[in-house]
């Protein structure tokens, strides 16, 4: 079988470049080992109630967006119904309890008011992070564009510049005094990184502008409807998407990927298919390519590239059903950052998410607030989740694993009530996935959703490209640019098939 490309992994940067590269005529193979497309972006079933796997919430789609252009491309928005959160969060933390608004001037005046001697440093700091996305709108596309503006790259983007220099809490300590103030803006930093004196700056400011900027969304019925209508796509534009199908190796001929080997599901006794194409798209974790997809030098070579690459945290998630939601019992914000007292300031998050389960700060996400499609009438789903670490589960047998999941929850649960009393009450249906829940869905080693941790030494111009040392493979995940995240996904899929096509245009 012979195609001109052949995408290892459907998720979401693996359904975007599949989705672009049909578009344009190219005959695509989308190669996924899960019975669902979507990797971290999907949904499961339990009872009568959709459980959302990874999407808390993603940033919004500005007119100049790279994204919306994607997804305008893509006719996503004529199929996928997005919903607009009332607010960005809630930060509840010692006598401190803030609901961040959805508008980043109402944000500006609240904060203000707060912290009056800090009127200066806000003022400072949103310009900061909106400037910066500014900047990243108007980066250049084109070679020509990347011609004129290299040798003058810091005065056109001296923001962007200085946000790969920096980290987001070295960042915070320069413009703010007030410990409180910091830890409000740095509350949903672990959706990042686990430290935010380790975490690029970039990454940091680029993904809250979006929210900042754009407003947060949750796609209706969950993150599936998304990561199916890029499958169904693909189809329609004539490319091929099969699932249950476990890529084995890459096959190279002279040092160039020139195709794959696969196997029906997991099942190691079945016979293995050939399939070869101009170029290979890896869309599965870099680390898995390198060591057991690629053989020989190309092997060695791209371990050798990555051997000082750190791999992100991850993350423990308590999924709930409810008999009723929430704000039946007083709750009125979607999504509520729980901040722990023995937190002294913001150098104390790091050492936080390797504590006990009794004082690991956590965020709790009520996808009853919105018109989020998966709860019956009258019901709710939503979830508790924190940092985790797979070394934490690895070595407990089975047993003890499933005891220990079922000790976090309940001490999770019961964190949780002292915040919301009676939400123990009204849970119908509960269920715990840890690092290992994710590392065996979607084989990210150490179970992270994030890819190579995005930190200072691992920013967005340091992270991995699209195209690899390999010829004739691709990168197209969280672990390459420009980053983790749905957006940063998105974004990784679509510049990676434009490249791609690039390299095929100048080939002919």
């Amino acid at each position: 079988m012979n195609y001109d490309s052949i995408i290892i992994g459907a998720g979401l940067g693996g359904l975007t470049a599949a989705a672009k590269l049909a578009k344009t005529g190219q005959k695509v193979l989308v190669l996924e080992q899960h019975d669902l497309p979507g990797g971290c972006a999907t949904t499961f079933q339990r009872k009568k109630f959709t459980m959302e796997v990874g999407l808390h919430e993603m940033d919004g789609f500005g007119e100049n967006s790279f994204k919306k252009k994607i997804f305008d491309e893509l006719e996503v928005f004529d199929n996928v119904e997005f919903v607009r959160l009332p607010e960005f969060y809630r930060t509840v933390w010692k006598d401190i309890d803030f609901v961040f608004p959805e508008n980043f001037e109402e944000a500006k005046a609240r904060l203000k008011d707060m912290f009056p001697e800090e009127a200066v440093a806000i003022e400072k700091y949103f310009r900061f992070i909106l400037g910066l996305g500014l900047e990243i709108e108007n980066l250049p596309r084109t070679k020509m564009q990347k011609r004129i503006k290299k040798s003058l790259f810091p005065l056109f983007y001296p923001k962007l510049v200085r946000s790969t220099l920096n980290t987001a809490g070295g960042f915070m300590d320069k413009l703010f005094h007030d410990e409180r103030l910091k830890m409000i803006l740095l509350s949903n930093s672990s959706y990042y990184h686990d430290n935010p004196y380790d975490l690029s700056l970039f990454y940091f400011a680029a993904g809250q502008n979006g929210y900042y900027s754009n407003g947060g969304y949750f796609i209706k019925g969950g993150s599936q409807k998304l990561s199916n209508y890029l499958m169904n796509y693909i189809r329609q534009q004539g490319g091929e998407v099969l699932l249950r199908k476990e890529v084995v190796s890459i096959i190279t001929e002279n040092g160039r990927a020139v195709g794959v080997n696969y196997r029906e599901g997991k099942t190691m006794n079945s016979a293995e298919i050939q399939a070869y194409a101009g170029q290979v798209i890896a869309n599965a974790a870099i680390p898995l390519v390198a060591k057991k997809l690629l053989h020989g030098d190309a092997g060695i070579r791209l371990q050798q590239q990555t051997a000082q690459m750190r791999t992100g945290p991850s993350v423990l998630t308590v999924y709930l059903g409810f008999k009723k939601p929430p704000k039946a019992i007083g709750n009125r914000i979607y999504s509520t950052f729980v901040i722990d007292d023995s937190i002294s300031s913001a150098k104390d998050i790091l050492s936080n998410a390797h504590a006990g389960f009794d004082k690991r700060s956590f965020v709790f996400v009520d996808y009853g607030m919105i018109d989020s499609g998966l709860a019956p009438e009258g019901k709710a789903t939503g979830v508790i989740c924190t940092m985790d670490y797979a070394s934490d589960w690895k070595d407990l047998d089975k047993k003890t694993y499933r005891l220990k999941k079922a000790e976090v929850a309940e001490n999770l649960i019961s964190r949780l009530e002292k915040i919301l009393p009676g939400i123990k009450k009204i849970i119908e249906y509960q269920e715990v996935g840890t690092p290992l829940t994710i590392e065996r869905y979607t084989f990210n080693p150490d179970g992270t959703p994030y890819g190579y941790a995005q930190n200072l030494h691992q920013s967005a111009r340091k992270r991995l490209s699209n195209k690899s040392i390999v010829p004739g493979l691709y990168f197209a995940s969280a672990w390459s640019s420009p980053g983790g995240g749905f957006t940063g996904a998105i974004l990784a899929g679509y510049t990676c098939a434009l490249k791609v096509l690039e390299d095929t245009r100048e080939k002919e």
